[in-house]
């Protein structure tokens, strides 16, 4: 009786606790040798949760299983890939331990050099698909960050951009009008700030911006992997493409959409425009294009350090009033203040129920 009433406590308590964190906005940017970057949730990874095992490892300890740590490590620029002969071991040695350093740095979590909770909790959450390493490929001012080289659109002033969707490869349960709607008001927030149109056309082929859904390989050599892992990618000026996953469940209201992992459309968009205009991951966990979005989860205001970073690139907007981007963020910070903290300790609860579960299972 007592082992059947601790187990489905245990579950319940740590699925309570889980999924009232997951709506806490989070979105991550390597540029590859093509310059693309993906945004990816996998919030129900298996093999990511699994890694709640190793909580509280710090450098000289040996958790079996560790290897599996360090190839998540390496899939996002932090190790370098090991030679043909040789293997990750289950050592949390000197460079794991540069490598875990570096990871807390990039997305802006307390440097420890051990796997503290927001560490885990990190490791645990969506995140983008492609690597975060940005010392040759990408150039960081303050918080925002470039490509290589700062690539931006040029045109004669005053510059107007074309955007086109692809008319083979789409999704049948949206229709066209919300899916243009979706990106129209992704489009107009950076028009807001810099002096760039952005114009649909139905001209795919011509269109500077080309937009479509894909699964798997689609010959761009960024393969989509299915539901609940990249969610879609775009390549710097001037590629113009912007990919989104087929294969997850794209939402453009969740009170209409109930699914549990659906992803909402115009955040991703929003986020990956922001590629397609020069910007790389920023370290601010509220900016837009912060690597990291949960399942239903709406995040699609611009901040200040997504303005900052753009305007670097093209100049602002004359008509955008810094003004009133300050008070709305300040009011925003300090009505979401408390409950931060209420999210972050339910977040710890809850992986701390996980990990006795694991430990007892």
């Amino acid at each position: 009786m007592f082992p059947f009433f601790s187990y489905y406590c245990i579950m319940f308590f740590f699925f309570s606790f889980f999924f009232l964190c997951l709506s806490r906005p989070c979105f991550p940017a390597r540029a590859p040798p093509d310059l693309s970057t993906v945004l990816t949730v996998d919030a129900h990874n298996a093999t990511w949760q699994g890694f709640v095992r190793f909580l509280h490892a710090g450098k000289g300890t040996h958790v079996s299983g560790m290897s599996e740590l360090k190839t998540y490590f390496n899939r996002f620029g932090y190790l370098p890939t090991p030679s043909p002969k040789e293997e990750f071991d289950d050592i949390f040695d000197t460079q794991f331990e540069s490598a875990v350093v570096l990871y807390q740095q990039n997305l802006g979590l307390p440097v420890t050099g051990k796997l503290d909770s927001d560490t885990i909790l990190a490791i645990m959450s969506p995140r983008c698909g492609m690597s975060d390493h940005t010392s040759h490929t990408l150039h960081t001012t303050r918080h925002f960050a470039f490509f290589n080289g700062q690539p931006r659109w040029f045109r004669p002033p005053p510059m107007t951009l074309t955007y086109a969707f692809s008319p083979n490869d789409t999704i049948d349960y949206l229709s066209s009008s919300d899916i243009q709607m979706a990106f129209r008001r992704a489009f107009s927030r950076w028009e807001s700030v810099i002096p760039v149109n952005f114009t649909e056309t139905m001209d795919y082929q011509s269109a500077n911006i080309r937009i479509g859904f894909y699964g798997g390989d689609h010959y761009d050599g960024e393969p989509f992997d299915g539901v609940l892992g990249v969610l879609a990618h775009a390549f710097s000026p001037e590629n113009g493409n912007l990919h989104l996953d087929a294969a997850e469940r794209w939402a453009v209201d969740f009170k209409l959409e109930k699914s549990k992992v659906a992803v909402d459309l115009e955040s991703v968009a929003t986020h990956e425009i922001g590629h397609v205009l020069g910007l790389a991951h920023s370290s601010v966990k509220e900016s837009v294009m912060y690597p990291r979005i949960g399942p239903r989860t709406k995040k699609v205001e611009l901040k200040i350090d997504d303005v900052s970073g753009i305007q670097t690139l093209y100049g602002p907007n004359p008509n955008f009033k810094y003004s009133s981007l300050l008070e709305s963020e300040n009011s925003v910070n300090q009505a979401s203040g408390q409950e931060r903290r209420f999210s972050r300790l339910t977040l710890v609860l809850g992986l701390i129920l996980l990990r006795s579960f694991l430990g007892t299972s």
